[in-house]
């Protein structure tokens, strides 16, 4: 342990000495063993030595070792043993503090180590740099060492390799020690205070390191007292002040100066655009767009814009939308499927759009509530210390005080959260029924009503698809009022309609709303209403101290008998899943005249849950309000509204549930849904509206005087029926107030495009036909992928066959010295997979569904693209087959009216991963014959931008590609041409 002392003596923080280790080993059983040592020590801050050795581990290397580290069995052959590497690393660990990149491992393989060798256990303080950059780099995306060092700007030459792992995390502590010298003391101390070394020991080394900081810092007074008071509020270090001291604009001033027509106002723009960029050249789809969207705006029309890739969509929209909303005074909605698209307008788009408008504007960010931290929560919870005491708790909690002094939105997609750290923040997120308003002293810091303040005064506001839809259900909206809508990347916003205009139901929904009632005797809603009571009880009637008590006993019952509840209807979803083994997923339908055997049954439980939950949540409503009343400190204010929102919270999941009894809504299409792998705890009831077009027809396109939709993907053969069909505008359409526009991409598809279709693959019928096209997938994908030295992106529309691939895939590339990723397998994150693709130097990455779309790897890194399967949705999904049976029940085909344009528009999404720049060349395999073979082939095919698209056998098509992609000018002999 660390002593405090040692801030009088000689050896200061400033001069702590660290030995950073580093292990490669056979695996991370417990009879793994170390291969390689890497031992980097810093002195007096600076990195001063790297020790380093292979270790001769008396086991084979597994294969998947030497892949990933690239250290065989001849490295390892003549290597000294771990006995003799251990007598050169013991005198250099003597007097420093033990620093790992995931600690446990490391430290875990030294300990076993010196035991077999003889030796006592290593003594000394242990620090985790991992959670060390949680804490002080608050919003680093990821904590993997390369992505880490990457972010920091630290060089890392060979990734798994123990000297270079062992010096980057070196480095990677060097610059927290930095960072640690910037934070304030008081951000620092409040670290210290929650790092409790009493309360969670496995964090007692990092607790004794941070508070010997501390104490240097106060006792050598590198830190202003003054300064501290001036950013600090209720003892917590904010880069915020107050919000509501805007500047405010002249409008009048401002919409006199701008011209009546946008179109007007374009010559101005395009000088403007021409002298900001470098190397400008101009993009008549781009201006074509902003005509039509400034046309619909002037107006009072929709439109729907077809805008392929690199037309530069953003700015064609912006544009117009801020001089609609400077002109005529009326705000303008911008709304994003994504996040990632949200933050691209807030940094890149909006700043740019600042330089080019003529006056100025004000733009806006508004997220769902459960986006932004709520200061009195966070508070609470802090000094309360309401804790889970687990560790990775403590460390959230530090991370988070830190990260009040760097954020300006305090919005959970700026904070590095992962795993059960989400729950973390659940517990502090804004939520309206919990929320004291202009009572609560954090009001005028509050980031939710920061957010919509600013809504309230910008004139363009960016949000996302959720958001409008969930603010359609809500009696008191957070939007403000508006009629221009614009909705980016709109081909998902039927599909979110669908989503968030429906109910489901889970089982942590219940489990959680329980527990924040009563989890034991010192923590939940209940205790703190009942300490509160117990202060004054001569106030309150016996029965309100009663209640409560017997609420604890209730709220135990209802849990059990929720958890026995959920156990029932997961057998009864894996009991239909045993009477059809071709279901895809663990996903049953129910229908009101076929429910599941068990389902009355079911109801009844239900209705025997629902009767005494209902029955206190009205107790508990009365007590609260008996409370409020009679007690009105701010303390027991906050325990109430606290209480209010877990109350609420309960009653609305009944409200929901008993939709779900009587499976009676006509409209409606139900379901139950759960994964083998977490049992009742994946249980999840769902119900959605079949068909939306009627309530956004209703909703949104008959309220609003103008709505713009547009992505890249909204036509299926170079029509928009579908889409119009889906969403409800065709009221719109044969009322002349719909527009369309169709803009190609300006990049040269024909020329930097060559997709190849193998005419001679199987067709998938049947198990026995599943193997023989896996096993050819799996010879012509290594055969590709050698040609072209990996750069390959494979899309997936079935898990099973992803995993299948892979596993042969990795086998057959194993010797070529090309990577294999796939999504599900080393990784679920598709940001991680496809850092490691792009830094990878020969990789293929496999990728399912979430990897049809948004992912953007621009050059050489990505130069093939094989689709596996056209991507048809699951025909037995309750959800498609509702659809289906409503699109027959009308006397249409429900195959060329639904499941045909949604395979289409999928595939234009996968097809426009391979080009992101107009410099980008590849190519794209099609290994499903059907786009030939069919009648209906020719959709997907005519829906691309004009790529080059020629078949021919497999066993031809490798020279093809090569020569193709290898000479600009070769024409080939062995195919046909399309």
């Amino acid at each position: 342990m660390l002593e405090q002392e040692k801030i009088e003596g000689n050896e200061p923080v400033r001069t702590m000495k660290y030995a950073v280790l580093d292990f490669e080993t056979t695996g991370h059983g417990p009879h793994d063993r170390i291969i390689q040592v890497g031992l980097s020590l810093i002195d007096n801050g600076q990195l001063s030595y790297t020790y380093a050795s292979y270790v001769q581990p008396e086991i084979p290397i597994p294969r998947f070792i030497t892949e990933l580290t690239g250290i065989s069995e001849n490295d390892v052959k003549h290597a000294p043993t771990i006995d003799e590497v251990i007598v050169e690393m013991l005198p250099l660990l003597d007097g420093r503090i033990l620093v790992a990149h995931h600690a446990a491992f490391d430290v875990g393989f030294l300990q076993r180590m010196l035991e077999e060798c003889g030796y006592e256990s290593f003594q000394g303080p242990v620090l985790d740099t991992m959670d060390i950059v949680r804490i002080f780099y608050p919003e680093i995306p990821s904590l993997q060492l390369s992505m880490l060092a990457n972010s920091l700007e630290i060089p890392h030459y060979r990734p798994h390799q123990a000297d270079s792992d062992a010096e980057t995390t070196a480095l990677i502590l060097i610059h927290c020690l930095e960072r640690i010298k910037q934070t304030s003391l008081l951000t620092l101390r409040r670290v210290v205070e929650i790092l409790d070394p009493n309360a969670v020991p496995m964090i007692a080394d990092l607790s004794d390191w941070l508070n010997v900081i501390c104490l240097e810092r106060e006792q050598l007074a590198l830190e202003v007292e003054t300064e501290i008071t001036k950013k600090s509020f209720r003892g917590f270090n904010l880069a915020i002040n107050e919000w509501g001291n805007d500047t405010p604009i002249d409008f009048d001033q401002r919409a006199d100066a701008l011209p009546d027509q946008f179109k007007q106002l374009l010559p101005e723009l395009r000088q403007r655009i021409a002298t900001t960029f470098d190397a400008y050249e101009e993009r008549t789809a781009q201006f074509e767009m902003m005509d039509a969207v400034a046309k619909a705006l002037e107006e009072d029309r929709h439109l729907l814009v077809e805008a392929g890739t690199g037309t530069g969509k953003s700015l064609a929209y912006l544009l117009p939308a801020v001089f609609s909303s400077a002109k005529n005074k009326q705000k303008v909605v911008v709304t994003t499927h994504t996040i990632n698209l949200q933050e691209q307008l807030r940094q890149r788009d909006v700043p740019l759009l600042e330089q080019l408008f003529p006056v100025p504007f004000k733009s806006a960010i508004l997220k769902g509530r459960s986006h932004y931290l709520c200061l009195r929560k966070f508070e609470s919870k802090i000094n309360g210390r309401q804790y889970e005491w687990n560790r990775d708790e403590f460390v959230t909690a530090a991370q988070m005080v830190v990260w009040l002094s760097e954020t300006s939105n305090g919005e959970d997609d700026d904070l590095h959260l992962a795993g059960r750290n989400r729950d973390f923040w659940k517990s502090v997120a804004s939520d309206s029924d919990s929320c004291l308003n202009r009572a609560c002293p954090w009001f005028k810091r509050c980031f939710f009503h920061r957010a919509r303040h600013q809504a309230t005064a910008a004139d363009v506001i960016i949000t996302n698809h959720a958001m409008v839809f969930t603010d359609m259900l809500v009696e008191h909206p957070i939007l403000p009022t508006y009629n221009h809508l614009i909705v980016d990347e709109a081909h998902h916003f039927e599909e979110v309609a669908v989503n968030h205009l429906g109910t489901s139901v889970n089982y942590y929904n219940g489990v959680n709303a329980l527990l924040e009632l009563y989890s034991n005797a010192k923590s939940g809603i209940i205790p703190n209403l009942l300490s509160a009571v117990s202060i004054d009880p001569e106030l309150f009637e016996a029965s309100v101290i009663d209640t409560l008590q017997d609420a604890i006993g209730e709220v135990i019952s209802l849990k059990e008998k929720w958890e026995s509840w959920f156990e029932q209807l997961y057998s009864v979803t894996m009991e239909r899943m045993e009477r059809n083994s071709q279901e895809p997923s663990f996903v049953v339908r129910l229908l009101p005249d076929n429910p599941p055997r068990a389902w009355g049954e079911i109801s009844s439980q239900l209705r025997e849950w629902l009767n005494p939950c209902i029955s206190l949540v009205d107790r508990l409503d009365l007590v609260i309000r008996d409370v409020k009343e009679k007690i009105d400190d701010y303390a027991t204010q906050a325990i109430l509204t606290d209480a209010n929102g877990s109350v609420m919270a309960l009653r609305d999941l009944s409200m929901k549930l008993h939709k779900f009894i009587s499976l009676s809504e006509d409209q409606y299409v139900y379901w139950l849904e759960a994964s083998p792998n977490y049992r009742s705890k994946s249980m999840q009831l769902n119900m959605a509206p079949i068909d939306v077009s009627a309530i956004l027809r209703e909703s949104i396109f008959e309220t609003k005087d103008s709505v713009v939709l547009t992505s890249a993907t909204l036509s299926v053969g170079q029509k928009f029926e579908y889409f119009i069909d889906q969403l409800g505008l065709d009221t719109s359409l044969s009322n002349d107030r719909l527009m369309t526009l169709q803009l190609a991409s300006p990049f040269d598809y024909r020329n930097n495009v060559l997709m190849t279709i193998p005419r001679d693959f199987p067709i998938v019928k049947g198990m026995n036909g599943e193997e023989e096209f896996v096993q050819r997938l799996v010879e012509s994908l290594s055969r590709v992928a050698v040609a072209l030295q990996g750069r390959m992106l494979v899309l997936f529309t079935s898990n099973k066959m992803l995993r299948q691939v892979h596993e042969r895939l990795k086998e057959e590339l194993s010797t070529k010295s090309i990577q294999v990723f796939g999504q599900g397998v080393e990784s679920n994150n598709r940001s991680k997979l496809t850092k490691l693709f792009v830094d990878s130097s020969a990789c293929v990455l496999l990728g399912t569904s979430s990897f049809w779309e948004g992912v953007d790897i621009p050059g050489d890194a990505l130069s093939c693209l094989a689709i596996v399967r056209l991507p048809f949705q699951p025909p037995n999904h309750p959800l498609v087959e509702a659809k289906c049976d409503l699109i027959k029940a009308q006397g249409k085909n429900p195959f060329m009216v639904y499941s045909l344009p949604q395979a289409v528009l999928k595939f234009k999404q996968g097809f426009g991963r391979l080009i992101r720049t107009a410099n980008d060349r590849g190519i794209v395999i099609v290994y499903d014959r059907r786009v030939l073979d069919t009648y209906y082939g020719k959709y997907f095919l005519y829906s691309l931008p004009g790529p080059k698209i020629e078949h021919m056998n497999d066993e031809f098509m490798v020279g093809r590609i090569h020569d193709w992609f290898y000479d600009a000018d070769s024409k080939g002999t062995l195919n046909e041409n399309i």
